[in-house]
């Protein structure tokens, strides 16, 4: 068994997350011998990134890293243990900017940033949808934007629970969201079909099978010819925060 066989697609665990968080805090003593010039912790961790983008997480590996900075592969070693804590570097470098998206806006207006920049995030690095972020370990970007979101809703008259909750509803409706859209990107680059073609070719087909007597509601949406479905990602986000806001409103009636 290698390292990189050690990785997996939850991030962190308990057998990395010690030597993790090291990496993670800065903690970890710099190597002292054998360092290549300008070689880093950073450096290894962007090229990561920039191979996961490319090419989803299973392209990246140690010697795969290694020869896109032109160096040997046991000299990443010296700096990241192995492909488990890489990916955990990865997750919270992709997170830096997460915090600052939220600053200086009230709760709902922090909600919906912090929603909008998360989905950005996943379809800019749609090899995220693999990150574990209840069983990760926790860096320091990371631990900054949940701060700030937490900031955000901190007086609302929201227990502490409750505002966890707030946070794990907007951000499981996010991915959610990102796991479509990133999976029809897919599809479309696999089949060179767009959905919008997929659907011209599709409904013809499905029309004719319509019965109104035995499927009423779906036949009259389908053939509504003002029908239109709108951002749905937006649609389903104004929803959330207007049940977190409903539940505000409650509080403060309450008290």
């Amino acid at each position: 068994m290698t390292k990189d066989d050690t990785a997996s697609s939850s991030f962190g665990g308990s057998a990395t997350a010690a030597r993790s968080m090291e990496l993670l805090w800065g903690t970890k003593p710099a190597p002292s011998r054998g360092r290549k010039p300008g070689m880093t912790v950073e450096r290894i961790v962007a090229a990561a990134v920039e191979l996961a983008d490319a090419e989803g997480l299973d392209g990246v590996s140690m010697r795969r890293v290694a020869d896109r900075l032109g160096a040997g592969t046991m000299s990443l070693y010296r700096y990241v243990p192995a492909k488990a804590e890489l990916q955990d570097l990865m997750l919270d470098s992709v997170m830096g900017d997460a915090a600052s998206v939220v600053a200086g806006a009230g709760w709902r207006a922090a909600l919906e940033r912090f929603a909008r920049a998360s989905l950005e995030g996943y379809q800019h690095h749609p090899w995220l949808l693999r990150a574990s972020l209840t069983r990760g370990v926790m860096g320091p970007n990371q631990a900054a934007a949940l701060d700030a979101v937490l900031a955000a809703v901190g007086d609302l008259g929201l227990t502490s629970g409750e505002r966890m909750a707030v946070v794990g509803l907007v951000t499981g409706y996010v991915r959610g969201v990102a796991q479509q859209l990133v999976e029809e990107t897919q599809v479309q680059r696999r089949t060179g079909v767009s959905d919008e073609q997929f659907w011209t070719d599709f409904a013809p087909l499905l029309d004719g099978h319509l019965d109104p007597a035995r499927y009423p509601a779906l036949t009259q949406v389908w053939r509504d010819e003002e029908l239109d479905w709108g951002d749905p990602f937006d649609f389903g986000l104004r929803r959330v925060l207007d049940g977190i806001e409903a539940l505000v409103e409650s509080r403060r009636i309450g008290s």
